[in-house]
């Protein structure tokens, strides 16, 4: 969950002053939203609810690409309820924001206290966060922030979790890499510059098991598609 297009403008004001208690998890259904559900677990704050903002028209996860039914498969499986949060593209910061707006004064996101969120280390997208959390009067929480990105892409596959690489960055990974699984010999293969994690935006993942699912999704991997720069894998359910 990030600001549509470039920086915030500032415009736009949530005005929610009702108190809440509960916890939201931003989720991508990536390994950085999948590592930070099982962290939020194992430190007894388990999240009531994840959040997605996908794509008004295609129902589809920005940037990654997956569909909506295969996020309601992940929550399914974690046994977790989702939010979903229909934003038109190119939409720009100030629609992106009215629809967060609107979707935190309804349930089930009504009853959120805090939200968390998966960075690592962007300090201008967590600051972009931490505005439009204040202004709701929300809480934002980084389980993961500052941890190693090597060190936590390797405890990620030693844990158990597995996922699929479902987009790229042509301009800094190879679409070779596309379909692959996030496993050792992946993490070992990784150009130098290339951050393990993919923090700053190299490769997307779909993550399909691993300790915060009560079951594997079975899925395969689809058409592939590309653009200038960029290209991406569709997952299917098997």
């Amino acid at each position: 969950m990030g600001p549509r297009h470039g920086q915030p403008d500032g415009e736009h004001r949530i005005d929610l002053t009702e108190h809440r208690t509960g916890l939201t998890l931003s989720w991508s259904g990536g390994k950085d939203s999948a590592l930070a559900l099982w962290n939020l677990r194992r430190g007894g704050t388990p999240p009531s609810v994840l959040l997605t903002v996908i794509d008004e028209e295609s129902g589809a996860v920005a940037h990654h690409g997956v569909s909506g039914a295969l996020l309601r498969a992940q929550a399914d499986a974690a046994g977790v309820e989702l939010a979903t949060v229909p934003v038109p593209a190119g939409g720009g910061n100030e629609v992106y924001e009215a629809r967060l707006g609107a979707a935190f004064a309804a349930p089930p996101l009504k009853r959120a206290g805090a939200v968390a969120f998966g960075d690592l280390f962007l300090a201008d997208l967590r600051a972009y966060r931490e505005a439009r959390m204040t202004e709701a009067g929300l809480e934002a929480r980084f389980p993961l922030w500052h941890a190693d990105t090597h060190a936590l892409a390797h405890e990620f596959v030693a844990a158990g979790f597995r996922a699929l690489v479902v987009s790229v960055d042509g301009e800094r990974l190879s679409p070779d890499f596309l379909g692959r699984e996030l496993d050792e010999r992946f993490l070992a293969e990784l150009p130098p510059g290339v951050d393990p994690c993919g923090e700053n935006g190299e490769f997307h993942t779909f993550v399909f098991d691993g300790p915060v699912f009560e079951r594997p999704l079975s899925v395969r991997p689809g058409a592939r598609r590309s653009g200038e720069r960029y290209a991406w894998l569709r997952i299917e359910a098997a």
